[in-house]
């Protein structure tokens, strides 16, 4: 019996649906202070940004790399104060699911798992640069996902109609 029909087999027997984390790790970090040592003169009163991104990619029969992506930027009027990325990847064994349900599953529950390490990896960049603590707010990937799912929905009936008319 080959590992693949093996895990079907342990997949099958445990009910069906698995999920677990095989490893969290740091793919790319990103930390620029442009305007240092000046900025640091200027009132601390900064104008702060975030940005999420999420992919996905499947490594092998219920094996999925997601990468959760955060760039945290501090402005202070026009100047930059700091820049952060930080691209925060987990491996996952995911399998049983309905193919349905994948994407929310790569969508919302494994970003919640990674956030925290991120969350944490540009505090600490942040306070290494001098700068006060950086708290991020938690993220409702949840509601996120939702939203996404439904931007998709009304794409594909756009084109549906589209393609209706023509």
């Amino acid at each position: 019996m080959s590992e693949v029909d093996e895990k079907k087999e342990q997949v099958a027997a445990a009910g069906g649906k698995q999920f677990s984390i095989q490893k969290v790790y740091m793919r790319d970090i990103s930390f620029e202070t442009p305007n240092t040592p000046l900025i640091f003169q200027e009132k601390w009163e900064p104008e702060t940004n975030m940005q999420l991104g999420n992919k996905a990619v499947v490594l092998g029969e219920g094996v999925h790399e997601v990468m959760l992506s955060v760039t945290v930027t501090a402005k202070i009027g026009d100047k930059t104060a700091y820049l952060v990325e930080v691209q925060q990847c987990g491996i996952f064994n995911i399998a049983g699911y309905d193919p349905k349900e994948l994407p929310a599953i790569v969508g919302s529950v494994c970003p919640n798992i990674l956030f925290p390490f991120a969350r944490e990896a540009i505090s600490d960049l942040v306070t290494r640069g001098g700068f006060p603590q950086l708290l991020l707010s938690p993220v409702n990937f949840d509601a996120l996902f939702a939203e996404y799912a439904q931007q998709q929905r009304k794409q594909q009936e756009e084109i549906g109609e589209e393609s209706v008319s023509h």
